[in-house]
């Protein structure tokens, strides 16, 4: 059985290779990446690596041969462009003769009023489609979208949100890792969809959590969506993102995230991963990186 992922340099995709390792020769692995020489600390690892890119189909029918199980990580980018590159993949899969596709899409995509679910949408329902078996990752919010707000709060600055008492399923990356490489060798996962949710929290909760790891209080400040933008913008964010963040709080205060699931541990086969624990992992991470 081969095994492919997507996106394999990336933040999310790095960590499914690596979680595959545990349980998976890398003589069973391949990776489809934009740039192969970036995988390279892959190849000498024994994985696969193969060029593919999203925008190109022609190079997704080679980098998907003789694949079975395949992970595609969705894009990054516009609806449009995403929408297209997923397409591609998808459409390529098919062409391949692929066994079993997993996708990771967005919490309760079908129904969410959030922003960047049309991509999620088309996607699943492209996939569905296809008449592959499939298994269908909604992953509700990485923890680490807010890396910007813990390390301001560890320079002593307060937790600005404008997103109300709007309630997130907060997990780490690794966790969502897990779960995609568990899916991927695992058996009777064919035709399923997963609500990858953890205990749903607060931003006030978030920012209580980190107090305690940190030793000091750290303030909420809650604001509109304009003054929330315009701290963004002092903070120094490019203003081609502003729209899409504060659409991301005004998200989260109607509730897009709040899904409550116990699909997680059920994939993961063990807890999420504390959000005291996740916490303390990236304060770590940014003191040492600095």
């Amino acid at each position: 059985m081969k095994i492919l992922t997507t996106g394999a340099t990336g933040n999310l995709g790095s960590k499914v290779v690596e979680a595959l390792l545990k349980t998976v020769p890398a003589s069973d692995l391949a990776v489809s990446v934009r740039n192969p020489e970036k995988a390279a600390h892959l190849s000498e690892r024994g994985i696969d690596v193969r060029q593919g890119d999203f925008d190109y189909p022609e190079t997704l029918d080679k980098a998907f041969e003789g694949i079975d199980r395949l992970l595609i990580i969705s894009a990054d980018g516009d609806d449009e462009t995403r929408i297209k590159q997923h397409t591609n993949a998808v459409e390529a899969a098919e062409r391949a003769g692929v066994n079993f596709i997993a996708y990771t899409s967005l919490a309760n995509a079908t129904e969410s009023t959030n922003l960047m679910a049309p991509p999620h949408v088309a996607t699943e329902n492209l996939i569905r489609k296809t008449g592959i078996s499939y298994s269908i990752l909604r992953n509700n919010w990485y923890l680490e979208n807010e890396m910007g707000s813990i390390q301001g709060a560890m320079n002593g600055a307060p937790w600005v949100t404008a997103a109300g008492d709007g309630k997130v399923g907060y997990a780490l990356q690794q966790d969502y890792a897990d779960a995609a490489a568990s899916v991927l060798v695992g058996e009777g996962h064919e035709n399923t969809i997963y609500e990858l949710s953890a205990p749903l929290v607060t931003q006030e909760d978030v920012a209580g959590t980190l107090s305690n790891v940190l030793e000091k209080e750290v303030p909420v400040q809650h604001v509109n969506d304009e003054e929330y933008e315009q701290i963004m913008k002092e903070q120094g964010l490019p203003e081609s993102v502003l729209p899409l963040v504060v659409e991301i709080q005004r998200s989260i205060r109607r509730g897009s995230l709040a899904i409550e699931s116990n699909d997680f541990e059920a994939v993961l086969g063990r807890p999420v991963t504390p959000i005291d624990q996740a916490l303390k992992q990236l304060v770590n991470d940014i003191s040492q990186s600095n």
